[in-house]
């Protein structure tokens, strides 16, 4: 079993999306019972709340629906627990290398942002769209999707390794 972990700030705009997005990739590809998908915050302020009620609109104007989802923070654990901890931007990924170390870790760090398995946008990250409006919401979906592409194609590529 391949484990994905998507992570931003309040596990309640971007992260979310990319897990169901993510979700419903792997299910169209036959590989759910093969992928895990999870989605975490580096903060905790939202824990156990559901996605922002923007991002569940955009997602399900696209036919993804996170709404059973429910915030959680990431942990120390997770690093050894999932294949991929992929980082939404730069400031998460920082956060992210410092829960790394500071938990007495060395070697690996956090793998990557998850924008590494973009293909048709110049963006190398995804922008927190919480303070904007709608169209910010459509575009953390677009550069998920295309995202998510690419790291499916990755994970297909060490599952026929």
């Amino acid at each position: 079993m391949i484990r994905v972990l998507f992570v931003c700030l309040g596990n309640i705009c971007r992260s979310p999306t990319a897990h169901g997005v993510m979700l419903g990739l792997l299910e169209s590809e036959g590989l759910s019972d093969r992928v895990f998908v999870d989605s975490a915050g580096t903060a905790g302020w939202h824990i156990g709340k559901k996605p922002d009620p923007r991002s569940q609109q955009a997602a399900l104007a696209r036919g993804v629906d996170i709404s059973d989802q429910r915030a959680r923070q990431v942990s120390a654990e997770d690093f050894e627990t999932f294949d991929y901890v992929l980082a939404m931007d730069r400031s998460n990924l920082e956060d992210l290398k410092a829960l790394y170390v500071s938990n007495g870790r060395q070697g690996a760090e956090p793998k990557l942002f998850l924008r590494a398995f973009g293909r048709s946008y110049d963006e190398h990250e995804v922008p927190d769209p919480y303070y904007g409006g709608e169209a910010g919401f459509r575009h953390v979906l677009d550069l998920v999707e295309d995202a998510c592409d690419g790291l499916l194609a990755d994970i297909r590529q060490k599952m026929d390794a």
